[in-house]
């Protein structure tokens, strides 16, 4: 039960009325008054009760899940979710059988489904929220993959004397670059070209 209408010789007694109905808090609810109470005649006769509608608001990050879930057993793919808190962020771990599926030419696939995942959650929110989608430790191998990369072409950077330029990344890679090399001696990093196209270059100083 997602909906209820009651009523309630007050707006106030009906509205708790609802939440009990519903097992819920109010600020889990949206409340329509749709009748004002009326007093009879001379306070007795002809009444009228107040008359309220409770709904149930949307639990963004459930609807998140659900449509990940719906999408995934749309790909064939047999895989399960799991949701964990982390200091940076909301993360969905899928993990399951033929997972690079999922993750696709250097995790664009993952790219586009957590984009569409924040889409949904944010859709049914009031405050943004964001959500990370991971498979099977892949952003972790990356990262570590990407940092390993950036040390690599900073020291060719630096005994070339000649600027080296990456792969287009998406934004979340190239803040991965920009961090690793920031307290490099010798060496900066900046974006260069237009999205999706959007790469970094390594410079010496």
């Amino acid at each position: 039960m997602r909906k209820v209408t009651v009523s309630g010789k007050s707006v106030e007694e009906a509205i708790e009325l609802g939440l009990k109905k519903l097992d819920t808090t109010r600020e889990k609810v949206e409340i329509t008054t749709l009748e004002e109470p009326q007093k009879g005649l001379f306070g007795l006769l002809g009444g009228k009760p107040a008359v309220v509608e409770l709904k149930l608001k949307a639990d963004p990050v459930k609807e998140a899940i659900i449509f990940l879930r719906d999408t995934i057993d749309k790909m064939g793919i047999s895989a399960s979710v799991d949701k964990e808190e982390r200091q940076e962020g909301l993360f969905l771990n899928i993990t399951g059988v033929d997972i690079g599926v999922l993750i696709g030419k250097r995790g664009q696939t993952l790219d586009s489904l957590q984009y569409l995942v924040n889409l949904v959650a944010n859709k049914q929110s009031e405050n943004y929220i964001r959500i990370y989608l991971d498979a099977e430790g892949y952003r972790e191998r990356r990262k570590d993959a990407l940092q390993t990369l950036a040390l690599r072409l900073s020291n060719k950077a630096l005994k070339t004397r000649r600027e080296v330029k990456l792969e287009p990344m998406n934004a979340h890679e190239r803040k991965i670059i920009h961090t690793t090399l920031q307290n490099v001696k010798g060496i900066k990093t900046y974006s260069d070209g237009e999205e999706p196209n959007r790469r970094i270059v390594v410079a010496p100083k």
